[in-house]
């Protein structure tokens, strides 16, 4: 069962490319996502990699963490479920003026 990782502190250098190819070295990869700003398109420092099995994920956190990538000591670790959020849309529906 896949298992996904947080990777943070990010270079805004850092590629989708270079994430994979260093977790690779640890197990395999499903996926690599890195977060962006919508607005410009930049990198917002953290980013999410996949990998295949939870031994490879576990082996990941214990050899990466804290490795120096693009000039950055990033951090590794099993990522949070993410939280249930309203549709941007109906929070401003609830809204009533007067």
């Amino acid at each position: 069962m896949p298992t996904r990782l947080y990777v943070g502190n990010l270079s805004y250098a850092t590629t989708e490319t270079t994430l994979s190819d260093l977790f690779q070295t640890v197990g395999e990869v499903v996926s690599v996502s890195i977060v962006t700003d919508r607005m410009t398109g930049q990198s917002r420092g953290f980013g999410f990699v996949e990998m295949a099995d939870y031994q490879a994920a576990q082996n990941a956190i214990n050899q990466l963490n804290g490795r120096m990538v693009d000039g950055r000591s990033i951090r590794v670790a099993e990522a949070r479920p993410r939280e249930a959020r309203e549709p941007r849309g109906e929070r401003r529906r609830e809204r009533r003026r007067y």
